[in-house]
């Protein structure tokens, strides 16, 4: 049975854009959504970037899989006094990523190539630059196998820790109770555990993005009510309207 959902929780910042896609699921539905970090990120330092023997001098070109890895390569770069080449070659995961990038370059002075929207979408750009030492600045938390991806293409590359992870304190939504609770990647279900270690679902309606945070909602024995993307629903927004539409 489909649960009439009237307030909704979203475990990320809320969106800065004017427009938004949760705007307008509002103004159709009349639900009430909010937003809460359930997870934050921390800088690596420039010491604990060292320690992993990264010497930034020797890297030709860099993978960018998200703001995130543009923010905190630049934060590193500049603490380590690193004077980042006009020659450096950047390579971003998205269109998203890529506009984002013009906050540290100015775009008609660098190289840079843009994938589609996933890691693997990138592979062929990276395989046309083979002669490249690649830098993937990542999460503590790497979703994508990016040197075990590189090493079949005989690509020399390495991803390093520059920012990490951190499980937010939600103590104040003890008792706080949402129809629906939406998640985009596994670390913020393990925060939602951290934080709630007794937490049952009962008709709590849970939302996942992506195929490793529904399989960390399932290792947790959460009942998955809401999926995307799928052809239906390439969008979590399009997704949760779909199943309040049913549920009426």
């Amino acid at each position: 049975m489909l649960m009439k959902v009237k307030t909704i929780l979203v475990s990320q910042p809320e969106p800065k854009m004017e427009n938004s896609p949760y705007q307008s699921l509002v103004d159709k539905t009349k639900v009430k959504i909010d937003f809460r970090s359930f997870i934050h990120v921390e800088g690596a330092t420039g010491k604990e970037v060292r320690e992993q023997k990264i010497d930034l001098t020797k890297f030709t070109a860099i993978i960018l899989t998200s703001r995130n890895s543009v923010d905190h390569f630049f934060r590193v770069a500049d603490e380590m006094r690193f004077k980042v080449p006009d020659t450096l070659k950047y390579f971003c995961q998205s269109e998203a990523v890529a506009f984002y990038l013009q906050k540290y370059v100015v775009y008609r002075k660098r190289k840079i190539y843009v994938g589609k929207r996933t890691f693997k979408e990138l592979l062929p750009l990276i395989k046309k630059h083979k002669s490249e030492t690649f830098l993937a600045p990542s999460s503590d938390k790497l979703t994508e196998p990016i040197p075990e991806e590189l090493e079949k293409l005989g690509i020399k590359g390495t991803a390093a820790t520059f920012f990490r992870t951190v499980i937010s304190d939600l103590s104040d939504l003890a008792d706080v109770k949402y129809d629906v609770l939406v998640f985009f990647s596994p670390s913020g279900i393990d925060s939602l555990f951290h934080n709630f270690p007794t937490f049952k679902q009962d008709e709590t309606c849970i939302a996942v993005f992506g195929n490793s945070t529904m399989q960390a909602a399932k290792d947790k024995g959460l009942r998955i009510d809401i999926l995307a993307p799928t052809p239906e629903a390439p969008s979590m927004t399009m997704a949760i309207e779909n199943y309040i539409k049913t549920a009426k």
